[in-house]
């Protein structure tokens, strides 16, 4: 593979949150054009002026070949690659107004990690059903946006059907701070991207207890033998959570005061409301959504989870948290690696 892509088109990305922005920038450093879209007209104008996303990212110099717009059709005419960066609540009818400005074979790469409430669609299935003609991709992995920004070494994950999709996001992001390795498991990369956020709200509410290591280690593995139970439920391939889509991120994720998700279960520990919680982290927290959807598809599939139960019982019904801990060591004692001794 070329560690860089020979592109003369420009590259589209839909949404300036932090990881949007700091996409959109790993692009443009590399003198390619690119447009940022975001709906917000003021936001759109302080960014071209300041050359900075003063609010999701401070401090990080945007390149001159970066251009923010709230024009959909000027951000999309004549791009080959639109990462899409919106978050699953909105992700639909974001997508829905591009369309007419969406052409047949674009590469269309995800970086969204949730799931649609009311349909229980990953945002690759949004795309497909969306957009049949288009060539789909998902980009997972532990990516904590105001890091890559730093420019400390990060490794990334792009899951694709797509060969040349795949080899062409390597190309497109490689950098020396930034390695991208590709996957064909595209539900299994996008499923832990999305999973792990529910375990990372356990994890923030542990450290606030002062749990120790012991008590860490046992939930962040546990929590990796019980997401990946679910995925394989779905279709996924076990093997795609012992790489960065799943252990990688999971260890990320619940374990750095940067992750919005354990932030939200850390404000949850110190006895904050959930609506506190949220309000307080100012950004979207994927895993609160997540976590109300896996736990109702768990249930519909039989799919055993003691931990998004009992985590479930503590966000939404305000249960004492040891409720957690109660569940994980009174449950069933099965085998310690996942898939290698049958489950009754």
């Amino acid at each position: 593979m070329n560690e860089e892509v020979s592109m003369s088109s420009p590259v589209a990305v839909l949404g300036g949150g932090s990881f949007g922005t700091v996409v959109a920038n790993m692009v443009a450093e590399k003198g390619l054009e690119v447009r940022l879209w975001m709906r917000n007209a003021e936001a759109v104008e302080r960014i071209n002026r300041e050359r900075e996303n003063s609010r999701y990212v401070p401090g990080y110099h945007l390149a001159d070949s970066l251009r923010a717009t709230n024009n959909l059709e000027e951000a999309l005419q004549g791009v080959t690659v639109v990462f899409i960066a919106i978050p699953s609540s909105a992700f639909r009818q974001v997508l829905r107004q591009a369309k007419p400005w969406l052409q047949p074979q674009q590469m269309l790469v995800s970086t969204t990690k949730g799931i649609e409430a009311g349909t229980f669609s990953l945002m690759s299935q949004i795309l497909a059903e969306e957009i049949p003609a288009a060539r789909i991709g998902v980009l997972s992995g532990p990516n904590l946006a105001k890091e890559v920004a730093r420019h400390e070494l990060t490794g990334s994950v792009i899951a694709s059907q797509d060969e040349e999709l795949r080899a062409t996001i390597q190309g497109l992001l490689h950098s020396r701070y930034f390695r991208v390795y590709a996957s064909s498991d595209t539900y299994g990369v996008e499923l832990g991207g999305t999973l792990k956020n529910i375990y990372a709200i356990a994890s923030g509410m542990s450290a606030a207890f002062g749990m120790g290591e012991n008590t860490k280690s046992m939930l962040l593995t546990r929590s990796l033998a019980e997401m990946s139970r679910f995925a394989v439920s779905l279709g996924a391939n076990p093997l795609t959570f012992l790489g960065l889509a799943g252990v990688g991120d999971l260890i990320v994720t619940c374990m750095s005061p940067l992750s919005r998700n354990y932030r939200v279960g850390y404000a949850l520990g110190q006895g904050k409301s959930l609506q506190e919680a949220v309000e307080a982290l100012g950004e979207v927290a994927e895993g609160v959504n997540t976590l109300k959807l896996v736990k109702e598809k768990a249930e519909e599939m039989g799919v055993y989870m003691p931990l998004v139960s009992g985590l479930y019982q503590v966000v939404f019904n305000a249960a004492p948290v040891d409720e957690i801990a109660r569940r994980m060591m009174m449950n069933e004692q099965n085998s310690d690696v996942e898939f290698v001794l049958p489950r009754d």
